[in-house]
């Protein structure tokens, strides 16, 4: 099943001044024309989760705290977690699984360790304008994947560290589906009303 972006989503997350979308987040391929979300929607994506992994990479992992987190399923079980090691250990597997080797070297230096552009182009003996295509090509991918990830996609990063999932209404366990409006039904006409509750009437004065 494909992963379905919403309009409002991709708007919050375009760049304003775009060329290709012109700050909508959505933008029409040339041999489909089938609208997509927009490259800078991916970078936007991804820099959220890198600043994120920044974050959490900052702590001190001494007083790190383990969370007890509802496990989304039929028999709703509950687990202890470290969110904040969790995190920074699927940002980086994600990537390691998803760019080639040339690439993933690139993530490590640049994102991982905080090298410049000037000591990458050293390190892999590129030119300025090679590194930033590549750094550009590594947000793009990596932002489309941490978003549309499944079972549990690192963004947003509040449903990640919040424990929810987006899922259809169909999908949801019975207990879980929202009342439509909480609707009663009446019986019908010619049906005698059985157990039905009948409240206690006030005797009149």
């Amino acid at each position: 099943m494909s992963f379905e972006w919403n309009r409002s989503e991709v708007l919050g997350l375009a760049k304003e001044g775009c060329t290709q979308c012109r700050g909508y987040g959505l933008r029409s391929t040339s041999r489909t024309a089938k609208t997509v979300p927009c490259n800078c929607v991916f970078r936007a994506i991804f820099r959220a989760c890198h600043r994120k992994f920044r974050w959490c990479s900052q702590q001190d992992t001494q007083v790190s705290t383990a969370r007890l987190e509802s496990v989304h399923g039929r028999e709703h079980k509950r687990a202890w977690g470290l969110k904040n090691e969790e995190f920074m250990a699927d940002f980086v597997l994600v990537a390691k699984r998803t760019l080639n080797d040339a690439d993933y070297r690139l993530f490590r230096f640049h994102f991982l360790l905080g090298a410049d552009w000037k000591l990458c182009c050293q390190q892999m003996n590129i030119d300025r304008g090679t590194f930033f295509h590549l750094v550009y090509r590594i947000e793009e991918r990596l932002g489309r994947v941490y978003r549309e990830l499944r079972p549990y996609a690192l963004f947003p990063l509040d449903e990640y560290f919040g424990g929810s999932v987006r899922r259809p209404v169909d999908q949801l366990p019975e207990p879980e589906r929202p009342n439509r409006g909480n609707v009663i039904r009446m019986p019908d006409a010619g049906v005698p009303m059985r157990n039905m509750i009948r409240p206690p009437l006030r005797k009149a004065a």
